[in-house]
This record gives C-alpha cells, structure tokens and sequence, in this order.
C-alpha cells in the first residue's frame, strides 16, 4: 500500500495530545469568525519548531540528574517568540505546543511584536532546592539559546518561584543574555527596561 504525502502530513504527530487539539478546535472557531484565509490558518494550526532536549543538572548531593526538557515555537511571524519555561511532572511536548499557541493569541490580540513559544522541563519543581531549580534553568535556557532552533532570539520566562526566591539571593541573571527579559525580577525590569520593552 503506497502512502501520499497528504496522507503522511495528516498522521498524528508527537505533540498531538487532548490539550493540543483542544487548543486547535478553538482556533478552528476563530478562524470562521475571523475569515482567516484558508492557507494562513492551515499554517498557524502547527507549531514552527518543536525539540526535545536532554538537561543535565547537578543535585545538591553531587548527582548528575538529567531531565528531559521540550521547546515549542508556535510561530516567529510577529516577532522573537515568547514564552515561558514550566516545570512539571507531567509536562509533554503536547502542552508545551498547545501553551505556545495560545500565546501567539494572546500577542496577536495584544498588539505586542512577539510570537509565541513554551518550553518545559519534566521534574518536581518542589522537590528541587532553589540551588537547583536555578541550576535547571540556566542548563535549559542555555541550551535554546545555543540550538539552532533558537535563530528567532526566544525569549522565556523563567518559573515564578525561582525568581522570586533568586531575585534576593542571586546578582546575576537567570536567562541568558539573548533572552528579552526575565519577569518580575529586578535584573529583568532593568534589563527590559533599557532595551525598550517595559
């Protein structure tokens, strides 16, 4: 039985989850109130770019853990994309693309020049020290940055409590330096602050 490109094309793909189509049939009902054209719309009902990476981080104990780690692009179209960085147990590159769609949304609705992304780290961010959860996040922002799939400058958010718990004890930044912004730091505000952005 011989097999059609169109036919290869509509074959689940690996961020094919309830949570990605749930995001795709919202779009569907957008699309018809919105009279998007039909090949823009065929374009935006997939993610740009999606990997899976591997981030190695040493634990407070002296172990090596790795945890796997996903980056979504949903689409560049607008501008760098923009999203943040979960950390989960159950985190897949499914949600991953549903959360990076759905931020393409909310930019487009907002007007603001970015495009939307979501990267995810699978552990138990509360099992982490905070020594680790920054560990873990310099490892994965470090390792977008320096993929090729990261030509579109992303720029992600790191998690809230990470911030929050290293904004006081740290001087440096968690993102690096081609991330836009960290969020609700005082490094990050200052930092998008002289670039333009807040």
């Amino acid at each position: 039985m011989a097999s059609t490109p169109e036919a290869l094309a509509q074959a689940p793909l690996e961020w094919d989850t309830p949570l990605y189509r749930m995001a795709v049939s919202q779009f569907e009902q957008a699309v018809e109130v919105a009279k998007v054209p039909a090949e823009i719309a065929e374009r935006l009902r997939f993610p740009e770019r999606a990997f899976i990476v591997s981030v190695p981080v040493r634990m407070d104990d002296g172990r090596r853990v790795v945890f796997p780690g996903y980056r979504v692009q949903h689409s560049s179209i607008l501008g760098p994309t923009k999203g943040g960085i979960r950390y989960d147990p159950q985190v897949t590159l499914g949600e991953c693309a549903a959360l990076a769609m759905w931020m393409t949304w909310k930019c487009a609705l907002l007007r603001l020049p970015y495009g939307g992304a979501k990267g995810g780290v699978r552990c138990d961010p509360r099992s982490l020290s905070s020594r680790e959860i920054e560990g873990l996040t310099r490892r994965f922002t470090a390792i977008v940055a320096a993929d090729d799939v990261a030509a579109s400058k992303p720029a992600p958010e790191p998690y809230m409590r990470a911030v929050s718990l290293l904004s006081a004890a740290s001087p440096r930044p968690i993102a690096p330096a081609s991330c836009v912004a960290v969020e609700d730091s005082h490094w990050g505000i200052e930092s998008a602050r002289a670039a333009g952005l807040r």
